[in-house]
């Protein structure tokens, strides 16, 4: 578990460069809210952007992204609205996926869609 922890460590801190190197501003890291984490929320811009990191150290269990699950995607999803009304935040939001495995890392953006 410690190994699993340290390479999430690693690999949020290796998100946040590769997203300050294109321009984003790292507005809050690891905001908690329930049983929801949000990684990192930055600013693109005008959008809002909630982004979950991902990391894997093989790819024995499939691609980082996979593991962003519905279940998943909806605990991010109500983290961001809360995060948004405790900011009153009145601009558009997306949520990104930041993969990072054997291959490097993988930015998507609008990895999913609010319901």
């Amino acid at each position: 578990m410690l190994e699993k922890a340290r390479l999430g460590r690693i690999s949020e801190q290796k998100a946040v460069k590769y997203l300050e190197k294109s321009g984003y501003k790292i507005l809050c890291r690891n905001f908690r809210v329930k049983k929801a984490e949000i990684d990192i929320i930055a600013e693109d811009g005008p959008w809002l952007v909630f982004i979950e990191v991902k990391a894997r150290s093989s790819g024995l269990f499939g691609a980082p992204e996979e593991a962003v699950t519905l279940k998943k995607q909806r605990r991010i999803m109500d983290a961001a609205r809360s995060y948004m009304a405790l900011e009153k935040a009145q601009r558009p939001a997306r949520f990104d996926v930041i993969a990072i495995g054997p291959g490097g890392l993988k930015h998507i953006r609008d990895a999913f869609e609010t319901d």
